[in-house]
């Protein structure tokens, strides 16, 4: 005779010789696998674990060493199997039965299941059927109510087919239902020996704690009798079980574990990597997961970054796709996904952040304070992530900047309220770092986030849902300090200007004012001149500083060619009456409905005016376009494309003058 057990654990044989069973074990063949014989006719099943299997010569059983088990395998998931009986319980409508030639003298009523059963099979192992059945007045068919049994019907189930001798099968997904039902029912040594307690204890002792995985799920379905299960000591256990293996060095890891990352395939046959551990308790609750993440925390043994993916993975199965369906890899993951359990997910991840910084990425901290705006958590959650993510807006890129609008009421495509309050944050740490000591890392920093916030402008510019003056406080949110060129700021804002052509004057002005000509590049400055999205002051703007620094007006006077201070000269009368003009859009319009007022100085020009009515009505509405004459193409600038934008009435005596200083101004500079 021979048999074979599910356990890897050597435990159990010698639980057997104790009771008398001689068995001889031949041992362990080159594969692993462990040869059980028996000199005895008949093996009870009794013998913890032990399964009768046949006579002759065995076919080895094999017991995977668990190094050995092929990852995404449940060889490494231990069971127990109790009883040889066939399983004789069937249904009629809401009665569970068993086929039998005697009639039922034991009725349970669990909820609304009803069963109808044998007193000699369950009360000589069940403490308390005998102690109900003995209270009852009639002896003859007694009636028992049990609706408060841990595990429900499913549970009582198994512990009454143990009772009769039928197969059942045990692991780690109906231990705990199991053991609690049979602790209710005082299923103990006390009662009989060789009961399904002990049993139970044995299995979880040498089987269960001794798995990974077994331990995983076992501690994931106490939650259905969590009281029950943290009473007996099941939820300690399995925790205590889940950390010794985690702080288990990689290399001495022997068991199996979930690991889907991309691009691990290829690197099966390399080291177990430092984050093995990360997925399999992804699935669990997130009191559970706190509990398991604090014990290890306070240990010190691993580094912050690993306690971080833990996070980051428990994140992403529960909370970073949101808006998507997540696969149906566990029951327990579609049960109670409302809001308030979101909120408790979120904020109790966020109290589990190691405090050295670099923990979790910046992308990271920023999808969940985006997640925290949407799902709404506490003001301490709320600032404690904000703290978190200036603290890191350095390591940032412009990716991780790119998050979507959650807000159902907001049309635009990125949520620039976000990228914003994060940047005041930034720049109150900034600033007070800033008052206390002065340094190159400090300017470095500052014109780092400069540069990554201009180029988020200049992505969120091609979205035609944001308004103006979001655009122009995220611009305005940034000191001077931490622009020292503006040719990214430029470039934003004439996307914007392209994305919106129906902008007024006015808006123009707002986002425009914010540029710097002296921040400028010749190449920048050379396209500024010639670019009619641009308005009127802004191009003036450029051409002043286009002269101030041609001309050096004070320094290189007296060494100055005559034809160089003629231009001089001829520049200074022309800014002169450049400063004269009221660009404002008011008097614009009051200049393209009336007549122009006489300025100092401008007598010549109204006298060529002074025309018949006809011909200073048409020359009033003539529009006029202040650009310079075409340049070559410059080898480092680049054409951006220009579209038409209406004319600024000026007189035509001014207008030549500014073309003639636009064009002498670049053709010098080339």
């Amino acid at each position: 005779m021979y048999i074979q057990t599910s356990a890897t654990s050597l435990l159990l044989v010698n639980e057997c010789l104790k009771e008398g069973n001689h068995l001889a074990i031949s041992g362990f063949d080159g594969y692993g696998s462990l040869h059980i014989f028996s000199n005895k006719k008949v093996i009870s099943d009794d013998e913890f674990s032990l399964e009768i299997v046949g006579e002759g010569k065995p076919e080895p059983y094999q017991l995977w060493p668990e190094s050995f088990v092929p990852k995404g395998i449940l060889a490494d998931m231990k069971f127990m199997k109790l009883g040889t009986g066939p399983d004789t319980f069937y249904t009629e409508e809401a009665t569970r039965t068993v086929l039998s030639d005697v009639p039922s003298d034991l009725t349970v009523r669990i909820n609304n299941i009803t069963y109808l059963l044998h007193k000699y099979s369950l009360l000589p192992k069940c403490g308390l059927l005998q102690r109900l059945s003995s209270e009852k007045e009639d002896s003859t068919n007694v009636v028992l109510d049990l609706h408060d049994i841990p595990g429900g019907d499913e549970a009582f189930e198994l512990c009454a087919k143990f009772c009769y001798g039928i197969s059942i099968n045990l692991s780690a997904h109906n231990f705990v239902s199991a053991f609690c039902a049979a602790k209710f029912l005082r299923m103990t040594e006390a009662v009989e020996n060789g009961n399904l307690i002990m049993k139970l204890e044995a299995f979880f002792s040498s089987c269960i704690l001794e798995g990974w995985k077994d331990s995983v799920v076992t501690l994931q379905n106490t939650q259905r009798v969590y009281d029950w299960s943290e009473n007996l000591g099941i939820v300690r256990r399995c925790i205590e079980s889940i950390v010794d293996k985690i702080l288990t060095p990689p290399a001495k890891v022997r068991w199996s574990y979930t690991y889907t990352r991309p691009g691990y395939e290829k690197k099966r046959h390399q080291s177990v990597p430092k984050d093995w551990w990360t997925e399999d308790i992804s699935f669990l609750d997130i009191d559970m997961f706190r509990c398991i993440v604090t014990a290890v925390k306070s240990t010190s043994v691993l580094q912050p970054q690993l306690i971080g993916e833990a996070l980051h993975v428990y994140a992403c199965r529960w909370l970073l796709d949101m808006t998507e369906s997540r696969p149906n890899e566990s029951s327990s993951s579609q049960v109670d996904d409302s809001p308030h359990r979101k909120r408790r997910i979120l904020e109790t991840i966020v109290s589990l952040i190691p405090a050295d910084k670099g923990s979790v990425s910046i992308k990271f901290l920023l999808r969940l304070l985006s997640i925290a705006n949407f799902v709404g958590v506490s003001p301490v959650t709320k600032a404690e992530l904000l703290r978190l993510s200036s603290s890191q807006l350095e390591e940032a890129t412009l990716d991780d900047l790119l998050l979507p609008t959650r807000s159902p009421n907001d049309q635009t495509s990125h949520d620039t309220d976000l990228v914003k309050t994060v940047l005041e944050s930034f720049l109150r740490q900034w600033r007070r770092q800033t008052s206390a000591s002065e340094s190159q890392s400090l300017l470095r920093s500052i014109h780092k986030i400069g540069k990554l916030v201009d180029s988020y402008l200049l992505v969120v510019a091609k979205d035609a849902n944001l308004p103006v003056h979001k655009f122009a406080s995220l611009i305005e949110t940034l000191p001077g300090i931490a622009r020292p060129e503006h040719n990214d700021l430029y470039k934003a804002i004439n996307t914007y200007l392209k994305e919106h052509p129906d902008l007024s004057k006015s808006d123009k002005k707002q986002i425009c004012r914010f540029l710097d000509c002296q921040k400028l590049s010749p190449e920048v400055r050379a396209h500024a001149v010639k670019n009619e999205r641009l308005p009127l002051r802004t191009v003036v703007q450029v051409l002043f500083y286009e002269q101030e620094k041609k001309g050096n007006t004070d320094t290189n006077k007296t060494h100055a060619t005559p034809e160089q201070q003629a231009d001089m000269q001829e520049t200074s009368a022309i800014r002169d009456e450049l400063s004269k003009l009221k660009l404002s859009a008011g008097e614009q319009a009051s200049k393209g409905k009336g007549n122009r007022s006489s300025e100092p100085g401008t007598s010549g020009v109204h006298h060529n005016l002074r025309k018949s009515d006809d011909k200073q009505q048409l020359r009033q509405e003539q529009s006029f376009k202040i650009r310079a004459a075409t340049e070559r193409e410059t080898e480092k600038g680049t054409e951006i494309r220009e579209d038409d934008i209406s004319g600024i009435h000026l007189n035509h005596h001014k207008k030549a003058q500014v073309r003639r200083v636009s064009e002498k101004t670049h053709s010098k500079s080339r």
